[in-house]
């Protein structure tokens, strides 16, 4: 670790504000074809539970989903610090692991299949139109938990990142391209995210 990355980690220790529990990332396809991503996200996520995360989630956007079975085979072979769900664009099954990969898994779509399922349950009376509510709604999502922090990096734009989870998030931009962050660009990342008071919707 260079002198400036540990400064910023000792600065990070130190602050009184808590880390984000549940990281996020959002980034492209194109992110993941530069050489060496998939070392970076390894790092991140590495950095994530260092730095006191217990789950994270990474959504990536697709726009040709012929990469998804590539993309899902290399997620799942990635050296990670805890066990990986991986979601396609398909996919309905709920994912629970420490961390969740959502790949070409939009946050309409994945709302969308939340709301098809619920109506289909009331149309054949299983369930009542008056329980439906944010709990009965987001339990039905893939990715059911919301994040604290989402960080993405090169645009600020997130790319129909989990509209649902992410209402009450932190949203970080950096405009850092994802094959140049490093330790120094997350740290900085999460100083932010300790030096604002969070409101939710308040």
């Amino acid at each position: 670790m260079g002198l400036y990355d540990a400064y910023l980690a000792v600065r990070h220790r130190r602050h009184p504000g808590d880390p984000p529990a549940h990281v996020a990332l959002a980034i492209t396809e194109r992110d993941l074809l530069e050489a060496g991503a998939f070392d970076t996200l390894s790092a991140f996520l590495e950095w994530a539970f260092e730095y006191g995360a217990d789950r994270a989630t990474v959504s990536v956007s697709v726009l040709d989903e012929s990469v998804v079975p590539t993309l899902a085979r290399r997620f799942r072979d990635l050296d990670a610090p805890a066990p990986i769900a991986v979601r396609g664009p398909d996919d309905t099954e709920r994912a629970d692991a420490p961390i969740r990969v959502g790949i070409g898994l939009g946050g309409k779509a994945e709302f969308a299949e939340a709301v098809r399922s619920i109506a289909a349950d009331a149309a054949t009376g299983e369930l009542d139109p008056d329980d439906v509510d944010e709990e009965r709604i987001a339990e039905r999502l893939v990715f059911p938990a919301d994040p604290d922090l989402v960080v993405k990096t090169g645009a600020e734009r997130l790319s129909d990142f989990a509209i649902w989870q992410s209402v009450y998030a932190e949203l970080y931009f950096t405009d850092v391209n994802w094959r140049d962050f490093r330790k120094r660009d997350y740290l900085r990342a999460l100083i932010d995210f300790q030096d604002r008071q969070r409101r939710f919707g308040r």
